[in-house]
């Protein structure tokens, strides 16, 4: 049995996309996937599958009417996002991880021209972290980091990636 972590990209924002995790922990579950934990509305799953070959985006589709960015990782994937952080920052909301479908084939020029000089970012792997510590909302580079990056990918802060990390112990 192998543990699988679903992060879902552009749900339960603004309105759109509304999707319920008591439902779709529910709707997983009735597609043979199991122990199926949600954390939050933005679509942090955790489940276990002795052979994970469907297609979340579109047994989303098939029952709520529209199709999720779906960014699949393994628990060991997902650990080794943790231990290869090149930052150590206690407060949670300053480090973003961004989890790329591919390895970023990024425009480091750019990205270095317009981050604050108080920010810090690293690419590793599949992993964009992001040190942002005027916050996410203020950070140009953030809010242009997917189409710099050139690759699809979600982000997820370091708090959120914390308690996924504490519930991947607990089960």
């Amino acid at each position: 049995m192998q543990t699988y972590i679903a992060l879902l990209r552009g749900i339960n924002v603004g309105g759109k996309n509304k999707l319920p995790m008591q439902e779709l922990k529910l709707l997983l579950e009735k597609n043979g996937l199991i122990n199926v934990q949600t954390y939050i509305q933005t679509g942090n799953i955790l489940f276990d599958s002795n052979n994970f070959d469907c297609d979340l985006s579109q047994i989303i589709n098939k029952s709520f009417g529209f199709k999720p960015d779906v960014l699949i990782l393994t628990k060991t994937e997902f650990l080794s996002s943790i231990d290869n952080c090149p930052f150590s920052v206690d407060e949670g909301k300053q480090l973003h991880y961004y989890f790329c479908k591919t390895a970023p084939t990024a425009d480091l020029e750019k990205m270095h021209h317009i981050k604050k000089d108080n920010e810090d970012f690293v690419i590793i792997g599949n992993v964009f972290y992001l040190y942002a510590p005027d916050g996410i909302g203020r950070s140009k580079l953030a809010k242009q980091a997917e189409k710099l990056l050139a690759v699809s990918c979600t982000a997820r802060n370091l708090n959120t990636v914390l308690k996924l990390k504490d519930m991947l112990s607990e089960s």
